[in-house]
């Protein structure tokens, strides 16, 4: 049960919204809200879009009415003065992954503006558009870094899943654009149009992090916790900005992680014993992406092999298991854990193509010696050259 206690300003803002998405009289409402609208804030925009998910609105419903409802908000939001974020953080990198992005979606524009020849056009902008796919690691690492901590913080929070859910549309415009442009039947008023909707998306969530996100995220957490978003940061690229090199932060994260271990004791199994750092390297090396999530849903245990399919960070450790899923997907996932609490199924498989590679996606229900549901390991594993595998090989060969 959510307990926010809401201020009457914050009252009357979430009946405007709500208001809106009953698809009632726009312009009365403005009217009917107008002081409180020239004077929210960033805080207070958090505590409307979560009221709203109280209140029985799925996330593609309000995604319908959230550019409207922020422009709306601008002149305050725009207006609201907070404490810009120091040189070389977590946020600031963020904040220059940005400004990078919208260099680039200028130079996109150009080309629609100024190029007429329709083959001309589709060649410039294949490569531009394929670039972009890039900044998803913008984005997962506010998936998986920023959101987890903000989620502790506030119950408002949880609103992010709405922000989630813009990720997943930008990164599905980019991949139907990309089709599109190779396709033969690429028509010249079809593509701009679809281009200039990838634009207004892309920019679009780089004016909400910048007037919403960025100056809550500042206003929320500690120094120790944006030092430690650093360290975890390190770990993901950095989409059109040169990667910090900071060998004391890389040591930092390493002590970190041994700190974590306990520092005697060994584990003794029917197969045999291993010490804490073993059992580590053993998981580890695994081809496989694993995350254990425990009988309450939290997750509690993930690897970290060379090359992770899916990025993780420690900051989802504790974290609801749905929050760690666009919202899109959080049905699928909810059927699984909950067809696995009953007894009803104990593995579920999935495949896809991603990033040029076939991966394989199973989910496995855990139970006790007593046959009691303890939790659900998800594997992940890139198996497109298990999937190419012809004939035998008997003998020793190198790669």
């Amino acid at each position: 049960m959510d307990k926010t206690v809401l201020t009457p300003k914050v009252k009357r803002l979430v009946r405007y919204v709500q208001g809106l998405l009953q698809q009632e009289n726009g312009r009365k409402l403005y009217e009917t809200y107008k002081k409180e609208i020239e004077s929210v804030t960033p805080q207070e925009v958090f505590t409307i879009f979560h009221q709203q998910l109280v209140k029985g609105f799925n996330v593609e419903e309000i995604l319908v009415v959230l550019d409207k409802v922020i422009n709306v908000f601008y002149n305050s939001l725009v207006n609201y003065q907070w404490e810009k974020p120091a040189a070389s953080s977590f946020l600031d990198y963020l904040r220059g992954e940005n400004e990078a992005l919208l260099v680039r979606l200028n130079s996109i524009k150009k080309i629609i503006k100024n190029e007429k020849d329709l083959s001309v056009k589709q060649a410039a902008l294949l490569p531009q558009i394929i670039e972009l796919q890039k900044f998803k690691h913008h984005y997962e690492k506010k998936e998986n870094i920023l959101f987890p901590l903000l989620e502790n913080k506030m119950e408002k929070f949880s609103g992010l899943t709405i922000m989630w859910g813009l990720h997943e549309k930008i990164k599905e415009q980019l991949r139907l654009l990309i089709t599109y442009l190779k396709s033969k039947q690429c028509r010249e008023d079809k593509l701009n149009e679809m281009v200039g909707k990838m634009i207004f998306a892309m920019h679009g969530l780089v004016k909400k992090e910048e007037l919403i996100l960025f100056p809550v995220a500042s206003e929320s957490l500690t120094e120790e916790e944006w030092l430690q978003m650093h360290i975890q940061s390190l770990e993901y690229k950095f989409p059109f900005i040169n990667k910090p090199q900071d060998a004391q932060d890389n040591y930092a994260e390493e002590k970190r992680i041994k700190d974590n271990f306990f520092s005697d004791g060994l584990l003794h199994t029917e197969t045999g014993v291993l010490e804490p750092e073993q059992i580590l390297m053993i998981l580890n090396t695994l081809p496989l992406d694993l995350t254990f999530v425990d009988e309450n849903n939290k997750v509690r245990f993930f690897t970290k092999p060379e090359d992770r399919i899916f990025p993780r960070s420690p900051a989802i450790i504790g974290r609801d298991v749905e929050k760690c899923h666009p919202p899109q997907s959080i049905d699928t996932v909810e059927k699984i854990i909950n067809a696995f609490r009953a007894g009803k199924q104990n593995h579920a498989t999935f495949w896809l193509e991603a990033q040029g590679k076939k991966i394989l996606i199973q989910y496995f229900a855990l139970r006790d010696s007593s046959g009691q549901y303890r939790g659900v390991l998800e594997l992940s594993q890139d198996i497109t050259e298990i999937t190419n595998i012809k004939g035998e090989r008997r003998l020793l060969h190198w790669e």
